[in-house]
């Protein structure tokens, strides 16, 4: 008889590893595991003309999502400042509007980070990047 601690061994199910099915290099994938957290999903516009006007038209949807969620966002005051200042660069050919236009592409996805208005956020922001090109 063999006195001793028996080796513990993870249950089909309880461990930390990821499976990921299907074919890698498809667009979707299965993705099955526990505690899965910081995912992002992003998609290149690259080949897409993003003009004046689509920005113009995500500037006035990211508008309306601010302000119907205004009383749940904390930097409301912030994002409503960005989208004027947004407006006001997008009229301006000017390099400093132009550095305000590449400011606001950089700070918004940080500002909308978790908020109801990440996704019209983000849009805006790549839209701007891709107009700025």
């Amino acid at each position: 008889m063999v006195v001793g601690r028996r080796r513990q061994e993870n249950e089909p199910g309880h461990g930390s590893g990821i499976s990921i099915g299907g074919n890698n290099i498809a667009p979707l994938q299965n993705v099955v595991g526990q505690n899965i957290s910081h995912v992002h999903q992003s998609a290149s516009a690259e080949g897409t003309t993003v003009d004046r006007e689509t920005v113009r038209d995500l500037l006035a949807a990211f508008r309306t999502e601010v302000d119907r969620s205004a009383e749940g966002l904390r930097n409301e005051q912030v994002l409503r400042a960005m989208a004027d200042s947004i407006d006001t660069s997008l009229t301006a050919p000017d390099a400093q509007a132009q550095g305000t236009l590449r400011g606001a592409v950089q700070a918004l996805p940080a500002l909308v980070a978790g908020t109801v208005v990440q996704q019209g956020g983000e849009a805006l922001a790549h839209a701007l990047a891709g107009w700025l090109g």
